[in-house]
C-alpha cells in the first residue's frame, strides 16, 4: 500500500521540483567543492571520462588493455587500436555525455532505482574487466557500494534529486575540467593537446572548442528535462 501510494504522488511531482533540489544541492557542492565529502562525484566522473576513452577505442575496432585510477583524481585508460582522435576526444565529452544521459534517462524513464543499479553493475564490471591497480579497485568498489545502498534504503524520490545530482555533477564538473586543464592551464601531455598534434593545432584551441560543445550539449540536456 505504501509503495502504491508513493507512486501516485511521485507521478505528480514535476521534473522541475526534482531538478530543483538536485541544482541546490549542485550549488553547495560547487561552493564546497574542496571537501573530502564531495570525492566520490569526482572520482565518479575521472571513472567516466576514462571509460568513455575505452569505450570509444572498441566502438571503433579497439579495445581496452586496462583501466588505472587514483585517489587524487587522476586516472588512465590504457587501449589498443581504434580510431586515436575520436578515442582522445571521448574524454572529457564522454564524462559529459554520461551526465547528459543519466538525466534525460532518468526525466523520461523514472526508473532512478533501477538507474543506480546499473551503475553499480558497471563499476563491477568494471573491476573484474579492466581496472587493474588497487586504488583503482577501492574507488570503483566504494562507488559501487554507494550506488548499491542509496536505492536500497532511501526512497524513490530521494534517488531522483540524488541521480540528477550526480547527473549534473558530471556535466559541470566535465565543463570545469575542460577550462582549468586544457584553457586556463595547458596541460603537455593533455588529450586536448595530443589531439592538436595529430592536427597541428594548439591544445587551447581543442580545449575552447570542447568547451563550447559541452556548454551547448549541458544546456540542452538541461532544457529537454525541465520541459519533461
Amino acid at each position: 500500500m505504501y509503495n502504491t501510494v508513493e507512486k501516485d504522488v511521485k507521478k505528480q511531482e514535476p521534473n522541475s521540483v526534482g531538478l530543483f533540489w538536485s541544482f541546490v544541492l549542485l550549488a553547495i557542492a560547487i561552493y564546497f567543492w574542496e571537501s573530502p565529502l564531495l570525492l566520490p562525484i569526482k572520482y565518479l566522473t575521472v571513472f567516466f571520462h576514462e571509460l568513455s576513452h575505452g569505450i570509444s577505442a572498441v566502438l571503433t575496432g579497439g579495445e581496452i588493455a586496462r583501466i588505472e585510477l587514483s585517489f587524487n583524481q587522476g586516472g588512465l585508460c590504457y587501449t589498443a587500436g581504434g580510431i586515436r582522435w575520436i578515442v582522445l576526444s571521448a574524454g572529457y565529452l564522454g564524462s559529459l555525455l554520461w551526465g547528459c544521459a543519466i538525466l534525460i534517462l532518468n526525466v523520461r524513464y523514472k526508473q532512478e532505482k533501477v538507474l543506480m543499479n546499473l551503475l553499480s553493475i558497471i563499476f563491477i564490471i568494471s573491476i573484474v574487466l579492466w581496472v587493474r591497480n588497487f586504488e583503482g579497485i577501492v574507488i570503483c568498489s566504494v562507488l559501487a557500494l554507494i550506488t548499491y545502498l542509496i536505492p536500497k534504503y532511501a526512497t524513490t524520490y530521494v534517488c531522483d534529486v540524488i541521480l540528477n545530482f550526480i547527473a549534473l555533477s558530471s556535466c559541470f564538473y566535465a565543463i570545469i575540467d575542460i577550462k582549468g586543464d586544457l584553457i586556463d592551464r595547458t596541460v603537455g601531455a593533455s588529450d586536448a593537446a595530443r589531439l592538436g598534434e595529430m592536427f597541428l593545432l594548439p591544445g587551447w584551441l581543442i580545449g575552447s572548442v570542447w568547451l563550447v560543445m559541452a556548454v551547448i550539449i549541458t544546456y540542452k540536456a538541461v532544457s529537454y528535462s525541465l520541459k519533461r
